[in-house]
């Protein structure tokens, strides 16, 4: 037998902690004997933002795997929903499984209520959360570096090096305020780390890639471009890494690791769940 096979991948989607749609769905595929599932949750999702990145990833690994993944969904709004729905998994609508039976039993609509009271959580956690999230959006790619000293981690890199998603998974399951900032042409440049940034060179992580990933994932989005060359991004990957050894920075390679697990390795090394 090809052990490949033995595992699925399987999600937990909520717009709160993802509890209840983690017990009904292991409870359901424990059923299931000689298949190894592999679980991820992704909680507190309430946004189209937030969906449309969860989607991606339910993609992704059914690309990678071959395979539709397995999805326990509990989202509330049907707009929300509908991104997830879409994905090329077998998505399973607990929330919308029970309530549309029940809503013909007695005859009245539900209120669609997101975490009333299908789920119990504590108000200071989904607080960090969501400004973990807001933060991680709005300090995106650069855009405001004067809220730097508000960060948990700065990710840096060139360009299309992962920082972005990565980021937001850090917010949206760590609760982690995760900021991060493309190396410019100008920054290149120097040897050293851009001058607003060396108050918080603790706070950095480095994103490296290969030049042919990088190559290859810049031609995707401006094809036949220097931007996309090869010899471009070899460049710049060639002085992005003087930069970072120059300040000691711990630097995580993307080129064949998994959001999931560039995440994991932030979190060790800055050791970020000791206050979160």
């Amino acid at each position: 037998m090809n052990t490949d096979l033995d595992k699925h991948s399987v999600f937990f989607v909520s717009d709160r902690t993802g509890k209840t749609a983690e017990s009904l769905g292991q409870s359901l595929l424990s059923q299931f004997d000689g298949i190894e599932f592999v679980y991820k949750t992704y909680s507190f999702v309430s946004t189209e933002i937030e969906a449309h990145f969860v989607a991606s990833e339910i993609n992704k690994d059914s690309i990678a795997t071959g395979q539709q993944p397995i999805v326990f969904s509990t989202l509330v709004n049907d707009e929300v929903q509908q991104f997830i729905s879409s994905t090329d998994a077998c998505v399973i609508s607990l929330f919308n499984a029970f309530i549309e039976p029940l809503e013909k039993s007695l005859q009245i609509e539900s209120s669609h209520t997101i975490g009333k009271p299908h789920e119990t959580y504590d108000d200071a956690d989904y607080k960090k959360h969501m400004d973990a999230i807001d933060f991680t959006l709005k300090n995106d790619d650069g855009i405001r570096t004067n809220k730097f000293d508000k960060a948990d981690v700065i990710l840096l890199g060139v360009s299309r090096s992962a920082k972005t998603p990565t980021c937001l998974y850090l917010a949206m399951n760590f609760s982690i305020k995760a900021a991060n900032y493309p190396l410019t042409d100008d920054d290149l440049k120097s040897d050293t780390l851009p001058g607003f940034l060396l108050p918080y060179a603790d706070k950095i992580v480095g994103l490296t890639i290969q030049a042919s990933q990088l190559n290859a994932i810049r031609e995707q989005r401006r094809p036949n471009t220097m931007y996309a060359s090869l010899k471009k991004c070899q460049e710049e990957i060639k002085h992005a890494g003087i930069i970072m050894n120059s300040h000691n920075i711990f630097t995580i390679d993307s080129t064949a690791i998994s959001i999931e697990e560039i995440a994991v390795m932030i979190v060790k090394e800055k050791k970020l769940l000791k206050s979160h």
